[in-house]
């Protein structure tokens, strides 16, 4: 029920939640896939162009699916309601085994790497091999047992880390853009000369997923709606305040690691940032980007764990999951349980991933796909609400409508196409993962829905 969450969450904490859970690794790993792929600085900005302001008309649907829907667990409530239930389990059955957890331990090994090379660099000590596990690992817990407090003080600790990510990432571009080691000539050059107008769309679409996971999380704030004050009003401002700060800062980011990078040399490198730094500021360059990167991941890390728990909680009282994940803290009204089976498979899918060696890249084109299916759903369940439930107060309505839910439906249908022809593989590996839970619902979930 609604009433076992805490309303305390206002704008500020809602649009930190946002800027916390957007602003990860993305920005500081993406930018030598996007160049590699796209092979020139036009293609480059056009994809991260194009990236916030697809997401923008995103968070012009969600906007009015929130403030009309103001229930926590994000887009697997506006799913319920716009289809048949096993469509919203299969979207939290994914989310939960696979993707969601999964992007928690990912971002926690950023961390822990930059942790370990920062001491590293320090102390000029070489720690041993399961250090990066054992802090990735920590950082989970830590970060669950932060939310154990409750929601107003993990909302607080959101604001000072977005707070101060924002100003590290703007203090990176500053560093690029007032050294001497940049040029305006990078902006020029190009990898080499593209080939036929397809095979551009076609990298610059292979390249839109990266972009996309860049941008992702934007929708953050979803997944706490009822812990929000004054839901109606505050989700749908934070939703294009916060996505809005975060396209800025993007844009002015890869501008200044292009103007220190020669797109060639940009594309070769895996970790942008650090390179730019270094090439800016030498040995202290790097010490500041490992600060930088282990702040925002401990940050994202942290918005993640808050919002994904609200999922599989919602789904429980739903009778949709695992019912004993249902009941919230009779003292903080936090979801416990579900904070912990969530730490708890994060860090076995962590230990799993330990023992093989996954890029970065592979990880982004598995769910790309299956991301994308659940996402142009979501942007037709505002189409199909409409309809379903004309009278259904709406405190904010999606602006030109329909046509900007029209097209934003007709963009991702085209971009899942291209994911599909450019990673079909991966692909396909993602969505037959995400089939398996029809075995689950079938077997234990769709009888407890039907009325006896």
């Amino acid at each position: 029920m609604a009433e076992d969450y805490k309303k305390g969450l206002g704008l500020l904490e809602s649009m930190s939640i946002i800027i916390g859970r957007i602003i990860g690794s993305g920005i500081f790993r993406t930018p030598g896939p996007i160049m590699a792929l796209t092979l020139s600085p036009m293609l480059f900005g056009l994809s991260w162009i194009i990236g916030g302001i697809m997401t923008i008309l995103a968070a012009i649907s969600y906007a009015e699916l929130v403030a009309m829907i103001p229930k926590s667990g994000g887009p697997y409530q506006y799913l319920k309601m716009a289809y048949p239930p096993v469509w919203a389990f299969l979207r939290g059955w994914a989310m939960f085994f696979v993707s969601e957890t999964g992007a928690i331990a990912a971002v926690s090994i950023v961390f822990a790497e930059y942790l370990k090379s920062l001491l590293m660099q320090l102390f000029q000590y070489e720690l041993p091999p399961f250090f990066t596990v054992a802090s990735a690992l920590a950082i989970i817990w830590i970060h669950t047992f932060i939310n154990f407090a409750g929601v107003s003080f993990s909302g607080k600790i959101q604001n000072i880390i977005s707070f101060l990510k924002y100003i590290a990432l703007f203090s990176i571009s500053m560093l690029c853009f007032t050294s001497s080691q940049g040029t305006v000539d990078n902006y020029f050059k190009i990898v080499e000369q593209p080939g036929s107008t397809w095979q551009s769309i076609l990298a610059l679409g292979a390249a839109m997923r990266y972009t996309f996971f860049a941008f992702s999380g934007w929708e953050g704030a979803t997944y706490v709606a009822e812990e929000v004050k004054n839901p109606g009003k505050n989700l749908p401002l934070s939703l294009f305040a916060g996505i809005g700060a975060v396209f800025l800062l993007y844009a002015t980011v890869n501008a200044a690691y292009l103007y220190q990078l020669p797109p060639a040399e940009m594309a070769l490198s895996k970790h942008v940032a650090t390179s730019a730094l270094i090439k800016a500021s030498g040995t202290a360059g790097a010490i500041f980007i490992s600060a930088v990167v282990m702040l925002s991941t401990f940050g994202n890390v942290g918005t993640q764990v808050l919002v994904k728990a609200r999922s599989w909680q919602a789904m429980a009282r739903d009778k949709m999951f695992f019912q004993w994940l249902a009941p919230t803290d009779p003292s903080t009204r936090t979801p416990n349980r579900s904070l912990l089976i969530q730490a708890f498979w994060a860090s076995l899918l962590l230990l799993f991933a330990s023992l093989a060696e996954n890029t970065y890249e592979t990880i982004i084109d598995f769910f790309s796909a299956t991301s994308t299916i659940f996402n142009i759903m979501t942007f037709a369940a505002l189409i199909i609400l409409r309809k379903k439930y004309p009278d259904m107060e709406r405190p904010y309505k999606s602006w030109l409508y329909p046509w900007s839910s029209i097209f934003i439906i007709l963009f991702y249908l085209a971009y899942l196409g291209i994911t599909l022809y450019t990673a079909p593989l991966e692909s396909l590996a993602g969505l037959a993962l995400t089939g398996t839970g029809l075995i689950y619902y079938y077997g234990f979930i769709k009888n407890k829905l039907e009325p006896a």
